[in-house]
């Protein structure tokens, strides 16, 4: 028992001895950087210098804008006319370059000929009041007459108020029971006495079509006056079939 106790307490006192070493390893070690650490502050002799003037020395301050452009000086050049209150003077000075001045060519002199048909001496029927007696003594010029077309297109609304004559389609009866109804658009040409040449179908059922064709043809027209002449006229008619009218 004695010797256990021995041991135990040995072990105790070297646990202690090792605690104690290991705290002041630990604040001599701290000491020892605080020293390193004040050393360069305390005495700033022992720095670089040239480390101590690139933390000392401020940035040079930026360079100047360049200056603005050089304003352009316009030269007034001053033009001084050689003519003076209608008269030409003498120049101060012998100018470098001389124009040339073209002068118009001044009109032919009719000479006692006078103007065609004004004073005498013109052509004959002149007169000294003007040309009015030329205009009135001179041969009259025939005016050309105008060539009146043979046909022309107009609508269907100009046909139709020249229409005299109107005949109502019958209406198919097969197209009546099959409940058909529309329009037949035709493609017709007046004559100039007034009857229906040239009739051809442009749209519509084909069992609306024949009646329509039948009856148009049996229309008559007032004949169309083009400078106080009949002439023959191309128009479109529209022939209407409704279930309601029949």
């Amino acid at each position: 028992m004695f010797e256990d106790s021995l041991i135990e307490s040995g072990n105790r006192f070297r646990a202690k001895r090792r605690l104690s070493t290991t705290i002041l390893s630990f604040f001599g070690q701290f000491a020892l950087i605080g020293i390193l650490i004040l050393i360069p502050l305390i005495y700033t002799d022992a720095l670089p210098k040239t480390q101590l003037m690139t933390f000392l020395v401020a940035p040079p301050p930026p360079p100047p804008p360049p200056p603005p452009p050089a304003a352009v000086a316009v030269k007034v050049v001053k033009v001084q006319s050689e003519v003076i209150n209608g008269q030409l003077r003498t120049p101060t000075k012998i100018p470098e370059k001389i124009q040339m001045i073209k002068e118009e060519e001044a009109p032919p002199d009719l000479g006692a000929g006078g103007v065609p048909g004004g004073v005498p001496g013109g052509i004959p029927g002149g007169s000294a009041g003007g040309v009015i007696g030329g205009i009135i003594s001179s041969t009259a010029v025939a005016v050309p007459k105008i060539a009146t077309p043979q046909r022309i297109r107009v609508s269907s609304g100009v046909s139709t108020g020249l229409l005299i004559k109107k005949v109502t389609p019958n209406y198919p009866a097969l197209a009546k029971q099959a409940r058909i109804q529309g329009h037949v658009l035709l493609q017709a040409e007046i004559s100039k006495d007034g009857t229906i040449q040239n009739l051809q179908l442009i749209s519509g059922h084909p069992m609306l079509a024949p009646a329509a064709i039948e009856a148009v043809k049996q229309w008559r027209y007032k004949p169309y006056l083009l400078n106080g002449e009949p002439v023959a006229v191309e128009t479109q008619v529209d022939v209407v079939f409704s279930l309601s009218g029949s």
